[in-house]
């Protein structure tokens, strides 16, 4: 669970390649595309331009470099060349890379065109939200703390969590321990130490937390057919706080 100074050190790269994805996609016009076609610009650009390799792709026999999730999808929306991205969409892209024996992860939901009120609100609650889960982290405090402020703030913004699915510790392997919840009891749960390694990852409906799965075995939606979001980050407690490892060129840290 807790990294060395040398393997912190691959991780940040990792993670700052990981980074470079998201930058070059945040580029790039979505709508008109297909969501396999997001794949395939994905994968070139880890393999060719990261020199990397895109961690997902053959993991748990999934055959693609990412999670495509539009709209009502919360989860593991599987690439298509049928789906394709119109004005209006919000879709996460949830992306792992692997370099030097380490992995990083991160997603992000971007807003696709006239994208209505309902749909910015629920990607910036789950942003914040993904936010109040890093402010909490530092030396001493407690896994329970992470996912008390996540699901407060979603809460507050009468928002729901999903319970299903979760963060995780990362490092040579893309999923370790501990789990990272995204609800708990503050002062509950694992105590961090410096060098922990682990996503944390919000899922945020705007209506029930309720979920069901497709019959592709993969593709997770809301049960009531509402919107929602999910952010996510690498990051590594330090001596006095927290690292975002994945953090992008123009993001502001909000801590």
């Amino acid at each position: 669970m807790v990294k060395t100074p040398e393997e912190l050190e691959l991780m940040r790269v990792s993670g700052r390649l990981l980074a470079s994805v998201f930058e070059m996609l945040d580029t790039v016009d979505l709508a008109g595309m297909s969501t396999m076609q997001i794949n395939d610009l994905v994968e070139r650009f880890i393999r060719d331009d990261c020199a990397a390799r895109p961690a997902s792709k053959g993991q748990y026999g999934y055959e693609y470099v990412l999670n495509c999730s539009i709209n009502e999808v919360v989860c593991h929306g599987v690439p298509s060349d049928e789906a394709i991205v119109r004005d209006g969409d919000i879709i996460n892209l949830d992306i792992t890379l692997e370099k030097n024996g380490f992995i990083a992860d991160s997603s992000k939901t971007y807003l696709v065109g006239d994208v209505s009120p309902q749909g910015r609100r629920i990607a910036r609650v789950a942003q914040e939200a993904m936010w109040a889960g890093i402010r909490a982290v530092r030396p001493g405090a407690h896994l329970g703390d992470v996912g008390h402020a996540i699901e407060k703030h979603a809460k507050k913004n009468n928002c729901t969590v999903v319970r299903e699915y979760c963060g995780h510790g990362i490092g040579r392997e893309m999923h370790e321990e501990p789990q990272v919840l995204n609800h708990g009891r503050p002062g509950r749960g694992l105590r961090l130490r410096e060098g922990m390694t682990f996503t944390i990852e919000p899922m945020v409906n705007l209506g029930r937390a309720a979920t069901v799965t497709l019959d592709d075995g993969w593709t997770v939606v809301t049960r009531d057919a509402k919107l929602s979001a999910q952010f996510e980050h690498t990051v590594a407690v330090t001596a006095d706080g927290v690292e975002v490892l994945t953090l992008r060129k123009g993001e502001t840290m909000r801590l």
